[in-house]
Order: C-alpha cells, then structure tokens, then sequence
C-alpha cells in the first residue's frame, strides 16, 4: 500500500487553532517536528523544546517556515533546550513559554527515547534511564504545563505520543512499561481534569518511518512493517494529522482515549519470534 503524501494530510481548515499557544516536547525531529509544523500552519504559537540547541535552531526555521507558508505569523515560534527528566528544566521552560505568549493551550507530550533490546540485557540504570525519559518527563511537563495556565484558565488539551504497546512490547520491555503508564496516566488524568475543561488524550503509533526509527537495525524494521496488515510503515504526517484532529474542535468529547496509528499491528502478526 502506498504512503500518503504530507499534502494528503492536512484535512483541517485553515485557521482553526488561531490565537492558541502549543507545547511540543522533542519538537526537533521526528514526529515532533511534524506536529508542531501542521500547529503552526493551523495558527497556532509554537514552543518546542529538546537536549540539542542545534537541532532546535533548524526545526525553528522548519515551523516557521510553515507558518508563513500558510499565511501565519513566522515570528510566533520559540525553541529552547529542555530535559524533561529534570523538574527544573521543565519549571524553567514553561515559565519561559507563559512569560513569552501568555498561556498554553495545546501540550503535546512527544519527547522520548528507548532502544532495542532483550530484557535480561537491560541494565537497572538503562531501564530506569528510558522510564525517566518517556513516564516521569511527561508527567512533569503535564504537571507544569497544567498548574501554571490550563486548570486556571479551565481549558487545554494535552496529547500524550506512546507506542503500540496491546500485546506487551517483547524486545523493549523499559519503553514498553513506560508508555503502558503514560496511557493509564492518560485515563487517570481524563477523569481528574475534566472538572478543569482539560481534554487528555494519547495517540499510539506503530511502525513509523521517522529519524527514530531510522536508528534501529534494519531487521527490526523490515519484521515491524511485514508484521503490519497494510504492509507499510506509517509517516510521521499520518501521526501528526491525527494529533491535529485531537486537539481541533471536531474532538470536543473526546477525553481518556488512545488513539492507534498502526495499520492495524496491534491486532494481526508475531511481534516476536520463538524458537521451537
């Protein structure tokens, strides 16, 4: 089946996320970056935030490119550098996100890393490492994000980006915990923060063609996508178009869900082989 191409993607009118502010953590590459272009070409500010200052200096131009390209204001993007395994980082970033747009409305929870690998070969401090990244960095930016602007303004939307994770995730047991309690910290906080107007959702990719998974070994790769039922990787626009859709007006109802993005994996192949 063939890819969609990015034009393909952007089903959302023009327009629709005016005036709004937009957190994307890991907002350099990736997903991440993808996410944070289609926000800005919707109207949305854009504060993206990453461990490579580099990086961040490219995707900056990327988004703002976008913005102008859509007719929006290119100088509405702010890229800093923030580790969001460490609170004062994170304290720091949103501070410096409010103190230059005001508030936050939209917080997409993309930043994350893991790497592949069977689960006695995991050390304490790997796994602990990948579930500080991925569990602990987006309940504290969730926390910042909410306590310094969305439950006072009584309104936001946070989308938290996991992994398909509904048959375990043999060869990546550390990410595999992780994004499992980023996706129960959804729920919990779905219930919780609807006395608030805050809508918490979670999107869960499967084979992804990205600069992520560029890094595993191309074995690993070829198994996911024969292992999908529409026999292809998915594109970091297919993702992005389905956090577009989350936090638009057409998901006013919608809170404590998952939604996969995984040509079906969850549901069909061997996600690992057994020897006889």
């Amino acid at each position: 089946m063939e890819a969609p191409t990015p034009e393909s993607q952007r089903v959302f009118a023009s327009g629709i996320l005016d005036g709004q502010v937009a957190i994307v953590t890991g907002g350099g590459s990736g997903i991440g970056l993808a996410t944070a272009c289609e926000l800005a070409r919707a109207g949305a500010a854009i504060a993206i935030c990453g461990r490579t200052a580099e990086k961040l200096e490219a995707a900056r131009a990327e988004i703002a490119a976008a913005a102008a390209s859509a007719g929006r204001d290119a100088a509405h993007v702010l890229a800093e550098t923030c580790d969001v395994r460490e609170p004062e980082q994170v304290a720091a970033f949103v501070d410096a996100v409010v103190a230059r747009f005001g508030f936050v409305d939209i917080l997409i929870n993309n930043a994350g890393g893991q790497f592949p690998s069977p689960a006695q070969h995991i050390s304490p401090n790997g796994f602990a490492a990948v579930v500080r990244n991925n569990l602990l960095g987006t309940f504290n930016m969730t926390r910042e994000v909410a306590n310094k602007s969305m439950i006072a303004r009584r309104r936001g939307r946070v989308v938290n980006v996991i992994a398909n994770i509904y048959r375990g995730f043999p060869g990546m047991a550390h990410t595999g915990a992780a994004r499992a309690g980023v996706e129960n910290l959804t729920m919990s906080l779905s219930v919780e923060w609807a006395q608030h107007g805050i809508l918490v959702n979670a999107v869960a990719p499967g084979v992804i063609l990205s600069s992520g998974t560029k890094r595993y070994p191309p074995e690993v790769l070829a198994r996911g996508i024969k292992q999908t039922p529409l026999k292809r990787g998915g594109t970091v626009d297919e993702v992005a178009a389905s956090i577009i859709f989350l936090v638009s007006p057409a998901a006013q109802f919608i809170t404590g869900a998952t939604l996969r993005v995984d040509g079906g994996q969850a549901l069909w192949g061997d996600i690992w082989e057994i020897p006889d």
